[in-house]
Formats: C-alpha cells, structure tokens, sequence
C-alpha cells in the first residue's frame, strides 16, 4: 500500500507528522507539503513561477507553493508509481460546512480524486486539547477498510474529528456538509509603518447544524464522513434559466444579448 501525505498547514505541522508515523505501521508513505502554512488556499495552482522541490530532514518533501501544486507535482512528475492512496491532514482545525471551499486541506485530497486517486481529508476539530492521534487512528481504520474493500467508484471524503480522546469517541456517521452564517467583517488596523491594513475575519458561527449534518454529528462527539463531488451544476436551475431566457422558444443562437 502506497500512500500520499499532504496538508495545508505546512510540512512542519504536528498533525502530520502524527499521521505519518501512524500510517507507517501499514504503509509506504510519502509526504510532500507546502513549505510554509497554506491555509485557506483552496484549490489554487501556482502558475506565474515554478515549483522547487526539497527535503527535509525528517525525510519529508516540501514544496514552495500550495496544497494543489504538491499534490500535482507529486503525482504527474515525482513519484515513479502512482499512490494507492492520497490522504491530506491532520488539518489542526474543523473543514465543515462552508470551509471546504476554501480549505487547503480539501483542496489537496481533490486534486487526488481528480487525478483519478481514491482521496481523503481528515481534520482535528480543534479545542486546543491536540489529540492528534485520535485522528491519525480514524485515518489509520479508514486504510485498514480501503485495504480489505476497495471503492469500485471514484472516492473523495472529507472527515472530521472531535478533539477528544478516541475513547471519548462516539462512534461515526456519514453525512452530509451543514452551512454556516456568512463570515465575520474584515478588521481594520494600522501596519508599524502606518498604512491601512485589513485581517479576514473570522469564519461565521454553524447555521445549519441539525441532525445530519458534519457540525452535529461532531458535536456529539461522532467522527464526521461526508462524500464530496466536484460537480457544481445547480441542476434545479437549469429549467428555471432555459425558461427565463426564452429558450423553450427560441435557440441559443436566438436569444438577444
């Protein structure tokens, strides 16, 4: 078994390291990262310069862009054999609801699934405790489960971990992503040279939450499993649209621009 470590948090990070020595004990691992924290990065790729590769010396590769770029890099022109598997974590922090568009830790395992990679994301929804190793033993199941049954169809989860002790775990579930309230309003502030400045701010509270979604079920301390698809289609618009713009009448070359 050939498995691919990534993350957004940087190849420095303790979750990963975590992930690495716990999926060792089944594995030949390989981990490339970016050099630098990376989150929030989504799926962005590194197109205006190019990419260096070098190595730790923990034996880990590190790379001077994003969670994307290192995974592409990896898989279409480093590694001589292609990974079983491509896991991208322990992000130190939840990527449910909403974060998934944005997160660098997604980001990474989708570019797996669209290389044609069974791939999955594992978080730490955080509290500070930093049981990492609850996390890196879901991740470490999840393999054993790979390894004695495959997916017969292409595979991208997105899973989410209560920062508990694992025998303070719940259990888990497969669900679906909730919603959280739109973000916070960006903080002004001054730069030591006086210029105008502004921070992100931070991420809204969870809105949708009910039973289901990946925020309860790790409320109740429940390993969260979500399937996720790269497919954007509002597919419940397509009608709506034709008929707004005339279409059922009329071709595409018809209609008044």
């Amino acid at each position: 078994m050939r498995i691919l470590l990534s993350n957004d948090d940087g190849y420095f990070a303790p979750g990963l390291a975590c992930l690495a020595e716990t999926l060792s004990s089944i594995a030949d691992i390989t981990v490339v990262a970016p050099e630098r924290d990376r989150s929030g990065a989504s799926n962005s790729l590194t197109l205006d310069r190019p990419l260096s590769l070098h190595k730790s010396h923990n034996g880990f590769y590190y790379v001077n862009g994003t969670p994307t770029d290192c995974v592409h890099l990896a898989v279409t022109g480093m590694l001589d054999d292609l990974p079983d598997m491509i896991i991208s974590g322990i992000n130190d922090g939840a990527n449910m609801g909403d974060d998934t568009i944005y997160s660098g830790t997604v980001a990474a395992a989708t570019e797996g699934f669209l290389l044609g990679i069974p791939s999955i994301a594992v978080s730490l929804v955080s509290v500070s405790s930093g049981n990492f190793s609850t996390a890196a033993n879901v991740a470490l199941n999840m393999v054993k489960r790979f390894m004695e049954k495959k997916f017969h169809v292409p595979i991208l989860l997105n899973i989410n971990v209560p920062d508990v002790p694992q025998e303070q775990l719940q259990g888990m579930e497969v669900t679906r992503l909730g919603r959280r309230h739109k973000a916070e309003a960006v903080i002004k502030s001054r730069s030591p040279r006086g210029d105008t400045v502004y921070w992100v701010g931070a991420a809204g509270a969870a809105q949708d939450a009910g039973e289901g979604t990946d925020f309860f079920s790790v409320q109740n301390n429940r390993v969260s499993i979500t399937p996720l698809q790269i497919d954007l289609t509002r597919y419940d618009q397509i009608g709506y649209l034709k008929d707004w713009l005339g279409m059922e009448k009329n071709m595409m070359g018809d209609i008044d621009l």
